[in-house]
Formats: C-alpha cells, structure tokens, sequence
C-alpha cells in the first residue's frame, strides 16, 4: 500500500514538475551526458516534491481514515486503514524528508553544476564523484559548524555527547529549523501572494453594479437625449 501510495504521488509529480519545466531544459540538449543529468536530477527532485506532497497529505489522510474506520468497523475491505499503515506512512515520510532535505537535493543541484575533476576522464561517474566530494565537504562544513556553535552556547558534555547521536537529535533538529524556516517564509509570502491575486482578479472581473442608482442614470439619458434633439 505504501508503495502504491508513493507511487501514485511520484507520478503526479512528475507531470507537475515537467508541467511548469521548460522543455528545453532536460529534452532537447544535444550532449546525451548533459540529457542524462538533467534526467537524473529530475528524477530526483520529483522524488523529493512527492515526499513533500505526502507529508502534507498524511495529516489528512490519517483523519479520513479514522472516521472511515469509525463509520464502518465492520467492513471487511478497508480494514487496511489502520494506525500500523499510518505509523509506518509517518516513518517513511520522516525517513524520506531528512534523506531528500539532507543529501537529495543538494546533490540534484552540485550534480547538475558539476564537470568532472580536471584531467579526469569525462562521463557521468566524473560528474558524481565530484559531486560526491563536493556535498561530503559541505556536510563536514555543516557539520563542524554546529559543533562550534554548540561549544560556545551551551560548553558542557551533553551537548557535545549530542551531536554524536546523528539520527535521534541532530537530524530532527535540523528538520524542526527548516520547516520553521519554511512557514515562516510562507507566513512572509502569503500576504502579497493574496494581494497579487485579488489584483489580477479584479482586473479580469467585471465588477457588480449594485449600488449605483437607476432613477439619476435615466434623468441623465434624458437630459443628454434632449441636449442632442435642439442641436439636430
């Protein structure tokens, strides 16, 4: 079910991102080597929108399946929606978001800018493995600099003895930050997005004459009428 689900979410990501791409971009480059990237970097960032995608939609995807429970306990053929499926969803969606936050991304975008070490031979491995260096460098970098700050904040053993568990503190840590980033910059952008469209819209509407008065905009048609007969 998990398969089918992400599979669902990875095809509809794939025709909104190759939606909104320009064509040009990953179809008609003319160096297969430069074709083959673009595809792999696609690729990799539908796999991240549809991670994305289903993080938004597990919420309510948990809370229909809830009430479909409660509305039919007996029924034998969605027994599936169970809270093992929606612990197991929340797992692989958290394992999934840190992947693609954390090594996926980036390395769609170094892989793209990469050309290979100088003097080693050209092709795609030459592009992955200085991709490779590169986001292993950027993560010691990460890395080191969460050390220090940890060190001058808080210079106590715990601290320190908490970087060393990666995946039970740092990797939620970092989580919890970007997507306190990430709503931020949406409560940011929300408002002139909402601006922006009621602008466009009211350009393209015609809008309602509802408070206009009939009486005064009949006098007048007439006024202007009779102006027009004593000129003829």
């Amino acid at each position: 079910i998990c398969t089918l689900l992400f599979a669902s979410l990875y095809i509809l990501c794939h025709f909104i991102i190759t939606h909104f791409k320009k064509h040009t971009d990953f179809t008609a480059v003319h160096d297969d080597e430069d074709a083959a990237v673009n595809r792999i970097a696609l690729g990799l960032c539908t796999f991240t929108l549809a991670v994305a995608l289903g993080a938004v939609l597990l919420l309510p995807f948990s809370i229909i399946s809830n009430e479909v429970l409660l509305s039919f306990p007996q029924n034998y053929y969605i027994q599936w929606l169970n809270g093992s499926l929606v612990h197991g969803l929340w797992n692989l969606v958290f394992l999934f978001s840190n992947l693609s936050l954390v090594f996926l991304m980036p390395f769609a975008y170094f892989f793209t800018e990469s050309e290979g070490f100088a003097g080693s031979k050209k092709g795609i491995m030459a592009r992955v493995y200085e991709t490779s260096v590169v986001l292993l460098l950027l993560t010691l970098l990460v890395l080191g600099m969460v050390w220090v700050a940890s060190a001058i904040l808080g210079n106590d053993a715990a601290s320190r003895q908490s970087l060393y568990d990666l995946w039970e503190y740092y990797l939620p840590y970092l989580y919890s930050c970007i997507s306190l980033f990430g709503v931020l910059l949406l409560l940011l952008c929300t408002p002139f997005g909402l601006s922006t469209m009621f602008t466009v819209t009211g350009k393209l509407l015609v809008k309602p004459r509802l408070l206009e008065d009939l009486d005064e905009q009949l006098s007048c048609t007439r006024l202007e009428e009779a102006a027009v007969s004593r000129r003829i």
